[in-house]
């Protein structure tokens, strides 16, 4: 009875453990399905990261060095997050890299202490283990942990060492945050070793919503926040950061600084060069739906010929835009900000500078433009910068508030685009310019000592011959004058080429004057065949100005004129005088049968009657009539 009851209660027994079996088989794929469901709509996005390089030995770890010792780093993440996952480097690294543990905590400071909340301590496993040896040139991602973080919430990441070498080390020297290094395997970091540099860490990332995504900024010392406190977190990018969590449409957006202290975008410089590093600091980011290029002044800086270095800087952006777009990346331009007063500077180099950044506001490759340079430039001296962003006087970096103002004046409205990228590609053009025809600056008044001159190779056919030798002082006849009213669209550095023959060097010079008297002349115009030469380069307001140019040597050879913000010059013979703005052409003479453009409206090609426009200016430039004169034969250049 006993044995049945047995059997009896032993089948019940089975049948029991089979419906639990059941039940809890039934609840496991509830529970997988949900978290399916909760992980399908989420994705991996960087909160904080920074570009690796080989460290400098004279940024290598101090003594008791990394080897069988413990590193607890700071690190200020962007947007916050329920779950994390770590990545490690020694990429640049002659030998491996043992790594006994490492553990994540939040950091009760942003840097200046070593204190951490030793409650919300995780120890992360690599591969399902605590420890993991790093061979040289490798790198290493930790397994996913639970790790609740918030909005730019300070986190310790502590690193034991077995076997490493502090003197072949991957990391990032300019870390603008305190390190902290102790004797042994240790989380008692009392008394610990300071150093402002970090080793070995390379990105912090969160699980996040499927809209959320970061942006990656690749630049240099600027970027990297030289002149920012250290312990401060207040470079540029945690400026805007900061803003983009306090706006609600961009409050899931993270900040990646790939800044690197004097790195370069072609080469030379410290770090890899941008060129070769931007496939991993931008585009192998996790979650990048943005980047920001912000490099270049130490290419400039460096470079014997500003021209070339800025075309070679451009092709590489060029590059950058295309694969970033092929990823579906959004990329902006940030232009470079000005660096007159530093040892950097020269006219040579300043020409690059405004080569790269007149193509970064003009461009259509660009998905969005951000003016570092219009915000921090000096309205007063615009190739240096204001005074009070200074940092150490070296007109190069900035400081704290310099840090505020470009942080604060990125659109955040960029980082909520829809719709398609920019181009891939773009049609050569010179830009914007306005183009004149130098004989249309002679009128009954002004100028009538430049004789005009029929010849087809000059731009419209004709070109003006200086009559008269002035070389003592600027002309004070206004027939030994030609005079140009122009409007700036918006303030800039503006430059005025002149389309010149001046075949020896008695004959290569002319007066010149911009809204006022002509107290300048230009020189070493010579040139065998027409070309065109720079003759003023200068910052000029939005609005009206007047450009006088006076004869000064005889036999001078002028055929057309360009005002444009472009640091490059024209070729050939430049535009059409169509583009100039509220400028009217004046007759070459009282039986002239040239057509006009007439306040800015397109050239008209005459009527079948041959009726044209005659306009008529004062001395000053001014329009004094405007006459429809009838002709049996019209002739267009």
């Amino acid at each position: 009875m006993y044995s049945k009851q047995m059997k009896s209660t032993g089948a019940g027994s089975r049948s029991a453990l089979v419906s639990g079996c059941g039940n809890r088989l039934w609840l496991l794929l509830v529970v997988m399905v949900m978290a399916a469901s909760a992980h399908a709509g989420s994705h991996w996005v960087g909160t904080w990261g920074t570009a690796p390089q080989l460290v400098e030995p004279n940024n290598n770890p101090p003594s008791p060095g990394l080897g069988g010792n413990s590193l607890r780093q700071i690190v200020q993440v962007s947007i916050g997050g329920e779950t994390v996952r770590l990545k490690l480097t020694n990429e640049f690294s002659s030998g491996a890299t043992e790594i006994k543990g490492v553990e994540l905590s939040l950091a009760l400071t942003a840097g200046s202490s070593s204190d951490v909340d030793e409650s919300s301590t995780v120890s992360l496993t690599f591969g399902g283990s605590t420890s993991l040896t790093m061979p040289a040139g490798g790198t290493a991602t930790s397994d996913a942990v639970r790790f609740p973080i918030a909005d730019r919430q300070n986190v310790a990441i502590t690193i034991h060492y077995g076997n490493a070498s502090s003197s072949s080390v991957s990391g990032h020297p300019g870390s603008r945050t305190t390190s902290y290094l102790k004797a042994g395997n240790t989380s008692d970091f009392s008394g610990a070793i300071k150093t402002d540099h970090w080793y070995n860490i390379l990105a912090l990332e969160v699980e996040a919503p499927e809209a959320a995504g970061a942006v990656a900024i690749l630049g240099n010392s600027i970027t990297d926040g030289r002149g920012s406190t250290t312990n401060g977190q207040n470079r540029w990018a945690d400026v805007l950061s900061r803003r983009l969590l306090a706006n609600e449409p961009t409050r899931q957006v993270g900040v990646l600084n790939m800044g690197i202290g004097g790195n370069c975008v072609l080469g030379g410089g410290l770090g890899p060069a941008a060129v070769n590093r931007y496939k991993r600091d931008l585009l192998g980011q996790e979650g990048v739906k943005w980047i920001i290029l912000f490099e270049a002044v130490n290419d400039l800086g460096y470079c014997a010929n500003g021209m070339q270095t800025a075309k070679r800087i451009i092709d590489v952006y060029k590059q950058i835009i295309r694969e970033a777009h092929q990823k579906g990346i959004y990329v902006f331009g940030g232009t470079i900000t000005p660096f007159k007063g530093n040892s950097y500077y020269s006219a040579d180099h300043e020409k690059g500078r405004s080569t790269i950044n007149q193509w970064i506001r003009t461009t259509t490759m660009l998905d969005g433009i951000i003016d570092f340079d219009a915000t921090v430039r000096n309205p007063e001296d615009p190739e240096a910068m204001q005074r009070t962003f200074l940092f150490e006087n070296d007109w190069l970096h900035l400081n704290p508030q310099g840090y505020e103002a470009m942080g604060g004046c990125v659109d955040l409205s960029l980082f909520t685009k829809t719709g398609p990228l920019a181009a891939d590609d773009e049609e050569e053009s010179y830009g914007q310019a306005l183009w004149m025809e130098a004989e249309h600056l002679r009128t009954a008044t002004v100028g009538t000592a430049f004789r005009p001159v029929d010849d087809d190779t000059a731009s419209g056919g004709h070109y003006l011959l200086t009559v008269n030798n002035i070389v003592s002082a600027a002309p004070a006849d206004s027939t030994d004058m030609l005079v140009a009213h122009f409007t700036a669209k918006t303030a800039d550095t503006y430059h005025i080429y002149a389309r010149v023959l001046c075949p020896t060097w008695d004959d290569d010079s002319y007066w010149m004057g911009i809204d006022g008297a002509m107290t300048d002349f230009v020189n070493g115009l010579q040139t065998t065949a027409w070309d065109w030469k720079e003759i003023y380069s200068g910052y000029l307001q939005a609005g009206s100005h007047k450009l006088t140019l006076g004869g000064r040597e005889d036999g001078a050879r002028i055929d057309k004129l360009c005002i444009t913000t472009n640091p490059e010059a024209p070729t050939g013979m430049g535009g059409t005088e169509e583009q100039v703005t509220r400028l009217s052409a004046a007759p070459l003479g009282s039986g002239s049968t040239r057509l006009y453009s007439l306040d800015g409206l397109p050239r008209t090609a005459a009527a079948a009657n041959g009726l044209s426009i005659r306009v008529q200016r004062a001395g000053d430039g001014t329009v004094s009539a405007r006459v429809i004169v009838a002709h049996k034969k019209t002739r267009t250049p």
